[in-house]
């Protein structure tokens, strides 16, 4: 990497940036009305009964990744319709043939293995066209050379990093609000990088990403009127994944190996221990989904919703930021850790004053309890 950021400095092609994100957060969120009335004319709605891992009480209608697509290629096509080629074009045709994939799934629910042989192409189609991991960051940094040559061995690594990355954002996909949000955060992130080391077609790519899931998720906070389904969670995995060869996988320095994971580090863990511990229990680790994931433990652990989706929020931020930090310097550097721990501690006080809210009314039932008095109004 230069030892200086390089910032994208014409401001045309800033401002270009700029208007993709709010074309796609405005056309995101205008069409998902439109979408959740599609899901139930189709019959892609979630039922809650299906298995004990739904966190919903009624019938949700899925495709609302269909609005974040909508979004994602319209704000494309209209600020990006010259840089469409080459590496681009790939990633594009791959997404739609993703999101066919996904939007199959929600409406038919396919299987394991024939979801996994769509993902597979999909992936192959941006490495047919040139996308590739070429060289990758040696983690071993104080034995070997500084950087290894993937030689013919890039476009099996290549489509691995985009499959896992596919699943593990949809794997995430378990709260309201989760999986678009840390999403959103992660495109951001990517984002800040494209803009501090002048790549603009990243930058295009992931404020696009962003301003999708912005515009999505007024429908899909907690209680959510929609979710996005697998065509919204397998796209969101894509997009990243490419965006992350496109944008941090390109520098020659140390820290390349760390960016990707960090940004996509709540993610990555979720998924990597999810496998182990199927793989060890003798299970089909795509097959077999369960209650297990880190989402499910903060509920298990007796946090809402809205709580946990708070606390994988913050994770991702500081990791997020942490990423951006370390392909900055000087000021911005300062800036930018300043504000990370100015919001992990708003974040923190926040959740430890909620807790004590819920916790108050629970302490004084007990008391109530203990004392013999009564249970409410009007009772002895």
């Amino acid at each position: 990497m230069p030892d200086k950021p390089l910032f994208i400095s014409d401001p045309a092609v800033f401002y270009n940036i700029l208007y993709a994100l709010g074309a796609a957060l405005i056309v995101s969120f205008a069409v998902t009305p439109l979408v959740r009335m599609l899901a139930h004319r189709v019959g892609a709605v979630d039922d809650p009964n299906r298995d004990d891992r739904r966190m919903h009480n009624i019938p949700m209608p899925r495709l609302g990744g269909l609005a974040i697509f909508a979004g994602f290629m319209i704000s494309f096509f209209l600020f990006g319709i010259g840089q469409i080629s080459g590496q681009l074009a790939g990633i594009l045709i791959g997404g739609v043939l993703i999101v066919a994939v996904g939007a199959i799934d929600d409406i038919i629910s396919l299987p394991w293995w024939a979801k996994l042989a769509g993902q597979l192409a999909a992936a192959s189609v941006p490495v047919l066209y040139g996308l590739r991991v070429n060289v990758f960051t040696n983690p071993a940094l104080f034995f070997g050379e500084q950087t290894i040559i993937l030689g013919v061995f890039d476009i099996p690594v290549t489509v691995l990093w985009i499959v896992g990355i596919t699943n593990a954002v949809n794997l995430i996909d378990g709260l309201d609000g989760l999986a678009a949000g840390v999403s959103g955060i992660a495109s951001l992130s990517m984002l800040l990088i494209a803009l501090a080391t002048g790549n603009p077609a990243a930058a295009l790519l992931t404020a696009s990403l962003a301003g999708g899931c912005l515009g999505f998720l007024p429908y899909n906070f907690n209680p959510a009127r929609l979710i996005m389904g697998d065509c919204g969670a397998l796209f969101l995995g894509y997009i990243l994944s490419c965006a992350s060869i496109l944008g941090l996988f390109k520098f020659y320095a140390v820290i390349t190996f760390a960016v990707p994971f960090l940004i996509l580090g709540l993610p990555i863990f979720d998924t990597t221990v999810v496998f182990i511990r199927r793989l060890a229990q003798g299970k089909n680790p795509l097959s077999n989904p369960d209650r297990k994931h880190v989402h499910h433990r903060l509920i298990d652990m007796g946090f809402s919703q809205k709580q946990a989706v708070a606390i994988l929020y913050s994770v991702s931020a500081v990791l997020g930021l942490s990423a951006v930090v370390l392909t900055t310097s000087g000021e911005l550097r300062v800036l930018i850790l300043l504000i990370t721990v100015l919001a992990a501690g708003f974040v923190y006080i926040g959740l430890v004053r909620k807790n004590n809210r819920a916790a108050k009314p629970a302490a004084r039932i007990e008391t109530e309890e203990e004392n013999g008095e009564p249970d409410g109004p009007g009772e002895e």
